[in-house]
């Protein structure tokens, strides 16, 4: 196989969800780009339609709230109409309170846990079966600084994104020998709308740039190569890790 082969997406269908911002919009368009039809879901329906417009005839869009744990089924219909059952998953979609741990309220913690940490779960089980099928899959988790590191007011944040470290792993041991792979990209500090708190301090983002072997803070296209990496054939013996795109943040 070619070197630049391995990255081809041609022929697969990608679901992204968050697509309407952010690193979700980035990494469906990217997924685009490498020649995956791409579905995109979000709850915002006008910034997803805007979305699908600048890709063209190989993007379709699903307006959903994905933390709705009880249209589960109907989702997967949706995301399957336009180009097929995807055989690439990225769940994008995220939710953070912000809440101190003495404020965090049963509504709060619900709320982020389900988009972030049950919401990928069975979303993936219910696609899972058309990639056995096909014998080939690939699922992408969004990881975070938080996956291993407590942040102030980030406790119910900092649980999901735990736990999606093991989910991956747990979504490794089940689904990776029929083909499908599941590892997860654990972002640093990237300007999003997630983000903005941060960003909106100066001096708070520039100790997060120091922070970092790197130097400074993230970029959209930072995300680029590790994204197409997870969801291509050059990953096809990588499976159950987290990968962290942070610039050298959890190295020191």
């Amino acid at each position: 196989m070619a070197d630049a082969a391995i990255f081809d997406l041609s022929g697969h269908v990608a679901c992204v969800t968050g697509a309407s911002s952010g690193l979700g919009k980035r990494a469906a368009t990217v997924l685009a780009n490498a020649g995956a039809k791409v579905v995109g879901v979000a709850r915002r329906a006008d910034a997803l339609e805007d979305w699908r417009a600048s890709i063209g005839d190989s993007a379709a869009c699903v307006t959903h709230d994905v933390a709705d744990r009880a249209s589960v089924a109907e989702l997967s219909s949706q995301v399957s109409a336009p180009f097929g059952p995807p055989d690439i998953l990225v769940h994008a979609a995220g939710i953070n309170t912000r809440e101190a741990a003495d404020d965090v309220t049963p509504e709060g913690w619900d709320m982020t846990l389900n988009l972030n940490l049950s919401a990928p779960f069975f979303i993936s089980q219910a696609l899972v079966p058309a990639m056995k099928d096909k014998g080939w899959g690939r699922i992408v988790n969004f990881a975070s600084l938080q996956t291993t590191r407590a942040f102030p007011a980030g406790i119910a944040y900092g649980a999901s994104k735990a736990g999606i470290g093991q989910l991956t792993r747990a979504m490794a041991e089940a689904w990776s020998p029929h083909g499908i792979n599941a590892n997860a990209i654990g972002p640093g500090f990237f300007r999003t709308e997630l983000t903005a708190a941060v960003f909106n301090d100066p001096e708070r983002a520039a100790r997060n740039a120091a922070q970092t072997c790197i130097g400074r803070n993230g970029e959209p296209e930072d995300l680029d190569g590790p994204l197409l990496f997870l969801c291509s054939d050059a990953s096809a013996y990588v499976t159950g890790q987290v990968l962290m795109v942070d610039g050298g943040f959890t190295a020191k």
